[in-house]
């Protein structure tokens, strides 16, 4: 799996544009407003999440801002924010919407957390939420985050539950079975479901059909190249600079069923937050 390929489509699918689109005709303003309506009606637990985490006169750099609601919210949390995207298409929509609003900010950078353009130890605290594990080579990622971070500063991190209903109920049983009826019977109600269909097609069947295939496929849509899902065993043994201080899960998510209702997401939430802190040396054990 090439970068390039993540950035083509995170490009070409910008971060939660789908859900709003209709509303966006080159109208900003009108379309920030409905996506940050959009976004924290649906996942209000990411407003609560913020709010426990002390962003105020702290220096923080942000890896991947999306259409930068979270940017926005840690300005006005305080945070002395810059921001990294691998595409030209967030950088350039979310310097509008920061310029637009009158919000100061350090820097927003266009360029790869494979290797970012910060100094050293420029950080107090880097902060992504659902980004990081769109990233094939995250032990060179989070290498680069311990040398941007400062020694007493602080890693917080959204990533996809591994240990979810979404993950071991949705994804891994409901949806390959209704796909597999759906390509055995030769029908697609739906433009989504045909997309997977002509996954299956061109790769078989079989084959897209394994997890380690059709995870891919079924977290942000079935042209996504890549994804991963955690757990704390695989948190541990991909961010090996760091010390994992705290994990929790938040956000009852299984489309297509309809669980929200369920008090079920502190055990099989669908996002898990991780706080880390750096470790002392440079790729330490």
């Amino acid at each position: 799996m090439r970068e390039a390929d993540i950035q083509t489509f995170w490009q070409t699918h910008p971060c939660g544009q789908r859900l709003v689109e209709e509303q966006f005709r080159d109208d900003y303003e009108t379309f920030f407003r409905s996506y940050d309506a959009m976004r924290y009606a649906k996942e209000a637990h990411i407003l609560e999440c913020l709010d426990a985490i002390h962003f105020k006169n702290k220096s923080v750099l942000e890896i991947g801002i999306g259409q930068g609601s979270d940017s926005e919210q840690l300005i006005r949390r305080g945070a002395n924010w810059s921001g990294l995207d691998i595409t030209e298409e967030a950088v350039q929509r979310v310097t509008s919407r920061l310029t637009a609003r009158k919000l100061a900010f350090n820097e927003l950078k266009l360029g790869s957390v494979l290797d970012m353009d910060f100094p050293d130890k420029s950080f107090d605290l880097v902060f992504s939420h659902g980004v990081l594990h769109h990233v094939p080579d995250i032990v060179k990622a989070q290498s680069e985050i311990w040398r941007v971070l400062k020694p007493d500063g602080e890693l917080v991190v959204m990533v996809y539950a591994k240990w979810s209903f979404n993950y071991l109920v949705a994804i891994a049983l409901i949806r390959r079975a209704l796909l597999l009826l759906c390509y055995g019977a030769n029908i697609a109600p739906s433009a989504l479901v045909q997309k997977h269909i002509d996954n299956a097609r061109r790769i078989g069947l079989l084959r897209y059909l394994r997890m380690e295939n059709f995870i891919h496929a079924n977290t942000d849509g079935p042209e996504n190249p890549f994804s991963r899902v955690y757990d704390r065993r695989l948190l541990n043994e991909h961010f090996p600079d760091f010390n994992l201080s705290k994990v929790y899960k938040r956000f009852m998510h299984a489309p297509p069923l309809p669980i929200e209702w369920l008090p079920l997401e502190k055990l099989l939430g669908w996002h898990l937050w991780a706080h880390f802190k750096p470790r002392q040396s440079y790729g330490a054990l």
